[in-house]
């Protein structure tokens, strides 16, 4: 069963293509053309062995925000269709990151339902030419596109982009136990209600 997508995506502000496969290696391709988001989305997808290709073009002329939310749009978009009836998948999965001072927990349930509750706060408004308030947007767009629930809670740290870097390799490895088949599951979806 190959468990991957591709997903194009163009608007009047951003045009997407993005492929992923759920069960890769962290080979990734990554081009947003905006450095500090394609640094995570690169470290998403090493620490959640999920190979991903995303090319972007948006109108970064105004600011970074259409494109960080419309790529979060798609590859929420891309995971609902390679996760397909979810058979045999962990369902939940739950990762604590350290990176120096930084600690951040993320817990997943891949319920089909969205919401996201988001504890990060960056000391600075700015990383690279990246504002930090776009990471919150990132997330909230995944996760509402890919109909899971999503908590991401900082329990330590002072540098911004420490913070942020140990809230994507969370999100990625909570998000790889969630998607990891269980071989005790024989296929059957993780719900009472026989759905999700």
């Amino acid at each position: 069963m190959t468990r991957s997508a591709e997903i194009t995506r163009k608007t009047s502000e951003t045009d997407i293509v993005l492929r992923l496969d759920l069960d890769g290696t962290g080979t990734t391709a990554i081009s947003t053309g905006i450095g500090f988001l394609d640094h995570m989305l690169t470290a998403f997808g090493r620490h959640g062995l999920f190979d991903l290709d995303i090319t972007a073009k948006g109108d970064l002329h105004i600011d970074a925000h259409h494109t960080t939310e419309d790529v979060g749009i798609v590859l929420g978009q891309a995971l609902r269709k390679a996760l397909g009836e979810k058979r045999g998948i962990n369902r939940f999965g739950q990762a604590s990151v350290p990176m120096d001072e930084a600690l951040v927990e993320a817990a997943i349930d891949l319920s089909g339902r969205a919401y996201l509750a988001w504890s990060l706060e960056f000391p600075r408004p700015m990383l690279g030419g990246m504002d930090t308030q776009l990471f919150e947007e990132f997330f909230r767009a995944f996760a509402g596109n890919g109909l899971f629930n999503l908590h991401v809670v900082q329990r330590a740290g002072h540098n911004a982009h420490h913070i942020a870097e140990a809230g994507f390799k969370a999100a990625a490895r909570a998000l790889k136990m969630a998607v990891t088949l269980d071989p005790r599951a024989a296929g059957e979806i993780p719900s009472t209600k026989g759905a999700l």
